[in-house]
């Protein structure tokens, strides 16, 4: 089965940003579209012939289709092998997982992360190198370049391969392995945390938990791990169905597109513990009853009790969080006397940091935490950290929470979406901002001092490389801070995202809601920022 040569010319729309290519389902469907970003992959990467690829991706629209496409285009240019979940499918920590337990060359995962799907809905692809982790930045713009000359991709002219059947095929020169990468994730889980404990709190009949895959890529997962190894009930697990559509939902872990699990958590006789992961399942959200916590306070108590936990019971080396993240970690990082590093956002800017070993645990307040047992963030990783956790120390999750405050203060934190506003209005508002940088310190704004403007660049400790204009930061003189930075993951327009944070160590204020603590600040970032004349929203669509 020889190769084929497919003439073709270059798309303009082809640059990689934080997490990949997305783009609307119809955009990937144009003749050669697809094909073109898969070449200009191969045609960006040196020495792979005869490697190992893995692929795969979170069962979305086009999914099946798209691992076909790749299928035969590895094999065309030389791959020896590939790994394939079965049925098309793999998370994203679980192919993080696959590709270092098995030393690939690299994966190729596609995935729109938490946006929505379906065959109006949004469609990704990344590549992840050979740490299980997505790629740097100087490999991206090599896809970049790669994709504005292409002339010509390659393929094979064969059948789809059986995707649905464990076991080995061959497509032309190339093996094709189906895997069961359930049974491998839930194996590395098995190695870091207390499942012996875990099921004993929840066999106990003390205890009780909801857990919402939002019909994406966990529910298999969460099915082989909470029910079959854990013993939850089967009524435990909501949405465990992996759909295309992902059941007509937005499968963003958030209290705004995960509604329906934080009503049942929020009423008289809500359960003990709610939890849910996004459409890749790297993303987690963590609820107690009435309670719930904050992506960055997650990390932070996470870091604080990860001697409680079998993987990470002889301490942990580092912290690494996103820049727009709060300092709650910062200070469980100082009490343990390990170092705290502050990244730009994008999971790529920890891999350095964790084959360093410098850092352990990571954490964005995008709603992903993860550690050094894979490359990407890890939504039900978090899950099952909680649950150990929770089992070990026998307190309720509010509890945790405010022992931890109380031992370490409270950073108050809020993050403000304002979805798909216009990508014009949007940039003229940060070019704004960055105007405005040098001209903020000693102005008051919400009854604060300014102490500092900037915008964020940062330096890798590891290799040197440089990343730049990654958010306006505005520091008061009190600690309290405002970021505002543009998203790189819809594929509508632009999202705002506004950022707010102030620090609390008196114990008898701590327990304020939130919007409420930081509402001087709300009011100071609108004034500073003229949001509505901008973006024309009066109010943000999401508040997390």
């Amino acid at each position: 089965m020889n190769s084929i040569e497919i003439s073709t010319r270059p798309f303009t729309d082809q640059q990689p940003g934080t997490s990949g290519l997305r783009k609307k389902v119809q955009v990937f469907q144009q003749p050669h579209y697809l094909e073109n970003f898969v070449q200009s992959i191969f045609n960006s990467l040196r020495h792979y012939r005869d490697k190992t690829l893995v692929v795969g991706g979170d069962g979305r629209y086009y999914n099946r289709h798209a691992v076909q496409v790749i299928l035969r285009m590895a094999a065309a240019n030389g791959f020896g092998k590939v790994l394939v979940g079965r049925g098309g499918l793999l998370s994203t920590p679980a192919a993080s997982n696959l590709i270092r337990k098995y030393e690939a060359f690299g994966g190729i995962i596609l995935s729109a992360s938490h946006n929505p799907a379906g065959e109006n809905g949004d469609f990704g692809i990344k590549y992840n190198i050979d740490n299980g982790g997505p790629a740097p930045e100087k490999i991206t713009a090599a896809i970049h370049a790669a994709s504005l000359t292409i002339d010509r991709y390659l393929t094979l002219d064969s059948r789809d391969i059986d995707l649905d059947t464990v076991g080995t095929q061959r497509l032309g020169d190339m093996q094709v392995e189906v895997v069961d990468a359930v049974a491998d994730y839930a194996e590395l889980m098995q190695t870091l945390f207390d499942f012996d404990r875990i099921h004993a709190l929840i066999n106990s009949g003390l205890f009780s938990m909801r857990f919402d895959a939002m019909h994406a890529i966990t529910g298999p997962y969460a099915v082989e791990i909470l029910e079959n190894r854990l013993g939850v009930t089967p009524d435990t697990l909501l949405n465990c169905t992996p759909r295309e559509d992902f059941g007509g939902g937005h499968p963003d872990p958030n209290l705004v597109y995960a509604k329906d699990l934080v009503d049942i958590m929020f009423t008289s006789q809500a359960p003990d513990f709610g939890a849910a992961s996004d459409g890749d399942g790297d993303r987690n959200m963590i609820l107690g009853r009435n309670c719930f916590i904050t992506p960055s306070d997650s990390l932070a108590v996470l870091a604080a009790n990860a001697h409680l936990t079998p993987g990470y019971r002889r301490g942990i080396a580092g912290i690494a969080r996103s820049m727009p993240t709060s300092q709650a970690a910062d200070r469980v990082a100082e009490k343990l006397g390990i170092e705290l590093f502050e990244t730009p956002t994008g999971w790529k800017f920890f891999g350095n940091l964790l084959d360093a070993g410098r850092v352990t645990l990571c954490g964005e307040e995008s709603f992903g935490t993860g550690s050094a047992h894979v490359r990407e963030k890890d939504g039900l990783w978090a899950v099952l950290f909680w649950l150990n956790l929770l089992a070990v120390r026998r307190e309720s999750v509010a509890d945790i929470i405010s022992s931890h405050w109380q031992t370490y203060g409270r950073n108050y934190y809020s993050r403000h979406d304002y979805e798909a506003v216009d990508a014009d209005g949007a940039g003229q508002l940060m070019a704004r901002l960055r105007e405005l940088n040098g001209n903020l310190k000693g102005k008051h704004f919400g009854g604060r001092e300014v102490a500092y403007g900037d915008d964020f660049a940062y330096v890798d400790p590891i290799d040197g490389s440089s990343s730049e204009r990654q958010g306006v930061r505005i520091g008061f003189n009190d600690g309290s801070r405002i970021v505002f930075r543009l998203s790189g993951t819809g594929t509508r327009g632009a999202t705002l995202r506004v950022y707010l944070e102030r620090y609390e160590a008196d114990r008898a204020l701590q327990h304020l809601d939130a919007q409420q603590a930081l509402a001087d600040l709300i009011r100071a970032a609108g004034e500073i920022a003229r949001i509505p004349h901008y973006t024309g929203r009066d109010a943000p669509s999401v508040i997390t």
